[in-house]
């Protein structure tokens, strides 16, 4: 087959949707199926390159050519709307490649849905947040979980968290996108049922508890994302020097409220003679300015990196507060033997 996909991010950029699109493009290429990648462009990565027998494009939008647009200028991601450059980028792709199959993740995918307008290519899509029904794309309202998307508490929630001009664009792309990704979507992939639910009733217009049926225009599975099997360490050594040499707790996401950072910080801060507390992944606006006492802060690892730090490690923590789509910090805890101390 030939399968075009397209995602927001794509490593370098490090996350697990970004690691979860990565293990999918390379495994299906070594499966004999030609596969290219349309992500975002990002400052300092090339605009085409092969990796391990993928070709990764990445496309420059109008958003993308104002910095001053990014709270972080090092995520470009695009809107939840059809961005016209990136659009017609998107476009060209499909026209170049002929793919008979264009899975999206992501915010891209109105782009993509808007890209294939004339076009018989089939559209899948994958639920790896809530960013197709709630323009946070974290589900979350008032610490609490939302009950699915209104324009007055949608604008509260976004300008909150992005301010006004942006808050207000991104809540009108995710209400007037969902109509072009309901005609245009072929199907819909979600990593757990919960995640199904949500898509069911945000984006399909459906009760989250209806059974799927065959005759449904818009079919939608459960397809946990897949992980690799065991520990890959190498290409692990140079950053393995930035680990503590004594035992330490682990914190493996990205360093943000919804994540439950803070709460993870206020409890560290209560214990005495506590061993390090390691935290990796992204940061970002929402990031703590300041961290208690040996807590080790270590953002962009490689994931063989990552997967060292688990082996050596006391026990995971995931505290989060949003309702995790699927977790995947835990199982690769789990992978490596590891216990995980973790919300509900």
């Amino acid at each position: 087959m030939r399968i075009m996909m397209a995602s927001d991010f794509y490593p370098p950029v490090i996350g697990g949707a970004e690691r979860q699109v990565q293990l999918l493009a390379q495994g299906m290429a070594a499966r004999g199926h030609a596969v290219i990648v349309a992500t975002s462009w990002q400052e300092g990565q090339p605009g085409e390159v092969d990796e391990q027998g993928v070709r990764v494009h990445r496309l420059r939008g109008l958003l993308t050519r104002l910095p001053w647009f990014y709270a972080d200028r090092r995520l470009r991601f695009p809107p939840p709307f059809p961005e016209p450059d990136l659009t017609l980028g998107l476009r060209r792709l499909v026209r170049a490649h002929h793919p008979d199959v264009l899975h999206a993740n992501g915010w891209i995918a109105s782009s993509c849905a808007a890209a294939l307008i004339g076009m018989d290519v089939p559209l899948l899509i994958s639920a790896r947040d809530y960013g197709y029904g709630c323009a946070t794309r974290t589900l979350m309202r008032r610490n609490a979980l939302c009950g699915g998307p209104g324009l007055l508490k949608c604008t509260r929630c976004a300008t909150q968290k992005y301010g006004a001009v942006k808050g207000i664009a991104a809540v009108g792309g995710v209400l007037a996108s969902r109509s072009l990704l309901q005609r245009k979507v072929t199907a819909v992939h979600s990593v757990s049922t919960f995640v199904r639910g949500v898509i069911k009733r945000d984006l399909l217009g459906r009760s989250p508890a209806a059974e799927p049926r065959a005759t449904e225009p818009i079919p939608d599975i459960v397809i946990p994302s897949a992980i690799e099997e065991r520990p890959a360490t190498h290409g692990a050594e140079a950053w393995t020097a930035k680990l503590p040499a004594v035992p330490f707790i682990l914190f493996v996401g990205a360093l943000q409220a919804h994540k439950g950072i803070y709460e993870l910080v206020a409890a560290y801060s209560r214990l005495e003679a506590a061993p390090p507390l390691v935290l990796i992944g992204a940061t970002s606006p929402d990031t703590p300015q300041r961290f208690p006492r040996n807590v080790i802060v270590l953002r962009d690892l490689p994931h063989a990196a990552v997967m060292s730090a688990w082996q050596r490690c006391l026990f995971g923590v995931a505290p989060s507060i949003w309702p995790e789509p699927l977790g995947g910090v835990v199982r690769e805890a789990m992978i490596c033997g590891k216990a995980s101390i973790a919300s509900s």
